[in-house]
């Protein structure tokens, strides 16, 4: 995939939003913080397309097991130990696939856009809650069934259900603008 200046540029930008993403976070009692990076990682998919929303978000996750605190609670190759992990595994897929179904369209319609954004979201969390479950289970054997992580991820699948419907429509908003000048050829 050759990337041109501005690719660079976009694919950073949301590289970065992804940080910005899961900085603004706030504790909750289970142990996944309330974040904003399944929001972005939409956006990165439906604004940049396939490959390069799936670059942006493979960034963020090779800084962020550098060592660098890019993730909500913090970095390093340990992370990939903590259960919330899986979530970020999840964004990526989430991006690329929001971005396979964006690089097919012709026209921009809320109805379709929050469509495959609904899949995009629909597999960050089946993802993200499957490692949920399994880390549970390798470190703690705790013996809650997997249905008890989706009954724990409620609330924040519904926060992020509201910001997919916000990010759906948004992106309706700007990209026929991005279009016209030429910041996206999605």
């Amino acid at each position: 995939m050759k990337l041109t200046t501005r690719d660079m540029l976009l694919t950073g930008l949301f590289t970065g939003l992804m940080v910005v993403g899961a900085k603004l976070s706030l504790p909750t009692p289970f142990g996944v913080p309330l974040t904003f990076q399944l929001f972005f990682a939409v956006y990165a998919g439906i604004l940049l397309g396939a490959k390069k929303a799936f670059l942006s978000q493979f960034i963020y996750i090779i800084i962020g097991l550098a060592g660098l605190p890019v993730f909500s609670l913090g970095g390093g190759i340990q992370y990939v130990f903590k259960n919330t992990f899986g979530y970020i595994i999840g964004f990526m897929v989430c991006a690329f696939i929001i971005g396979l179904g964006v690089d097919k369209l012709k026209k921009i319609r809320f109805r379709t856009i929050l469509g495959i954004s609904l899949v995009g979201y629909g597999l960050a969390y089946l993802i993200g809650n499957i490692y949920f479950y399994g880390i549970l289970q390798w470190f703690t054997e705790s013996g809650m069934p997997l249905y008890q992580v989706f009954v724990i991820m409620f609330p924040y699948m519904i926060k992020d259900l509201i910001l997919i419907v916000l990010a759906s429509y948004s992106a309706t908003l700007v990209m026929p603008i991005l279009r016209r000048t030429g910041y996206v050829t999605v």
